[in-house]
């Protein structure tokens, strides 16, 4: 039976300069400006999506990726996501948003009055991306963490934050005109945090928010998260509404996936209804079956160039160079530092196993590689083509939805939705309305 799935748009490159080395670069938006990024806004709501995640990095790389990264502005420069989501706020009225946000960047009581106030203007439609990210710690001074040590830290610190945004009590506010008080500062919760990582007091100077239902949590920005890791799957079981998943798209890897992510909620005392695990989809829409298998042909056989382009995009976020790597040689896993992405790694292993498995040249052509949809062997297929795969996998292994990605252009978004959109609303597949309960509401409406 055909069900209704959430999708969003994670805008995968962050705030930067968006259409550079395309040839839509060329119809002279400018990436700075909110302007290109508010329409590409109000098209993702007039589709029907739930919510716009805004990749960021806080940092240009490492000294010895920081030319490959900003070269061809792969990887930097990004402006702060952040100040960006009150523009496109202003220019909708559903669609969420939620930019990455860093602990290392946002101490805890700054983060929590920042983001009540996003909360706040936006009508409930904010939400955080969390990444625990360590390779930027330089720039703030503060010494680099193990992968689940940053984990530990997020989680201090979102738990802290929550405090913050609770620490007027439920009778604290009055707001009665014709008494003149409008709070009872005998409700408000100190909060007083000394933690292994954060230091700070409360309360919060910031309004509470109100409830839009009847779980204490439910007025709070939409946690977001990514990582894939079991302390990344812990971390998401906890404290997240929406776990935006990077894995292979076959039925079985989503139905395992999807397990993981349930039982990482269920283990945290909360259920599977409480959070949606959205999977990060890029289909190449073609006008038919004839052009989608032309530009399958054209992909199959990617010469040194091609490569090199592939490896350049890994690096960037792999935060490590494989650009001067032989490419007829396995690559040594040593050069990977601890602060790299172990889901990252393994989005560049593919089906291997292992590194000793395959030469560089056989993982990168793997990447360059594309796959007819309708043959589940990749994701270029028509209209009609990539619908049949939505569905199947909403009725075959349950999934919430995707999370479609790219620059948050109109020539992307148009490309990618013009034809795409009408076939899923026919479906059923597509919302075609909104609630009036923010974006957990609408997150939390099927």
């Amino acid at each position: 039976m055909t069900r209704l799935q959430h999708f969003g748009w994670f805008l995968s490159r962050g705030f930067g300069p968006h259409g550079w080395g395309h040839p839509y670069y060329d119809w002279n938006d400018r990436w700075t400006s909110p302007k290109l990024y508010q329409q590409s806004a109000r098209d993702l709501e007039r589709a029907g999506f739930d919510l716009v995640i805004i990749e960021d990095a806080l940092s240009l790389g490492n000294a010895d990726t920081l030319d490959l990264r900003i070269r061809s502005a792969y990887g930097g420069p990004k402006h702060d996501p952040l100040l960006l989501a009150p523009y496109l706020f202003a220019a909708t009225e559903h669609l969420g948003i939620a930019p990455t946000v860093n602990p290392l960047a946002y101490p805890p009581y700054q983060a929590a009055r920042q983001f009540a106030t996003l909360q706040h203007l936006s009508d409930a439609r904010f939400g955080i991306n969390v990444v625990t990210d360590v390779g930027s710690s330089r720039h703030f001074g503060a010494a680099p963490l193990g992968h689940d040590e940053a984990y530990d830290r997020a989680e201090e610190w979102l738990t802290g934050i929550r405090d913050l945004w609770h620490s007027w009590g439920a009778d604290a506010l009055i707001a009665d005109p014709a008494t003149g008080r409008f709070a009872d500062g005998t409700r408000l919760d100190p909060v007083r945090h000394r933690g292994e990582h954060f230091t700070f007091d409360g309360p919060l100077n910031a309004l509470p928010f109100p409830p839009l239902g009847p779980e204490a949590l439910s007025g709070d920005p939409v946690v977001v998260s990514p990582g894939g890791s079991g302390r990344g799957l812990g971390f998401a079981g906890a404290h997240s509404e929406v776990q935006l998943a990077l894995a292979s798209l076959d039925l079985d890897t989503v139905r395992a996936y999807r397990a993981k992510v349930h039982e990482a909620v269920v283990a945290a005392g909360r259920t599977p209804a409480d959070i949606d695990v959205l999977f990060v989809f890029k289909p190449i829409v073609a006008a038919s079956p004839e052009e989608a298998q032309r530009i399958v042909d054209a992909s199959l056989h990617p010469d040194d160039q091609a490569l090199q382009t592939v490896a350049a995009a890994w690096s960037s976020d792999l935060e490590t160079d494989l650009t001067g790597l032989d490419l007829d040689r396995p690559v040594d896993p040593a050069i990977f530092g601890d602060h790299v992405s172990k889901g990252s790694i393994k989005g560049l292993l593919g089906r291997h196993d292992s590194f000793a498995d395959a030469s560089l040249r056989e993982l990168l052509t793997a990447k360059a590689k594309l796959g007819r949809i309708s043959t589940r062997e990749g994701y270029v297929g028509t209209a009609e083509e990539i619908a049949d795969f939505i569905e199947e996998f909403g009725e075959e292994a349950g999934n919430d939805g995707f999370i479609f990605s790219g620059d948050l252009h109109p020539v992307t978004v148009h490309r990618m939705l013009d034809e795409l959109v009408p076939v899923l609303r026919r479906r059923g597949i597509l919302r075609s309305s909104y609630g009036d309960a923010g974006l957990r509401g609408n997150l939390r409406s099927f």
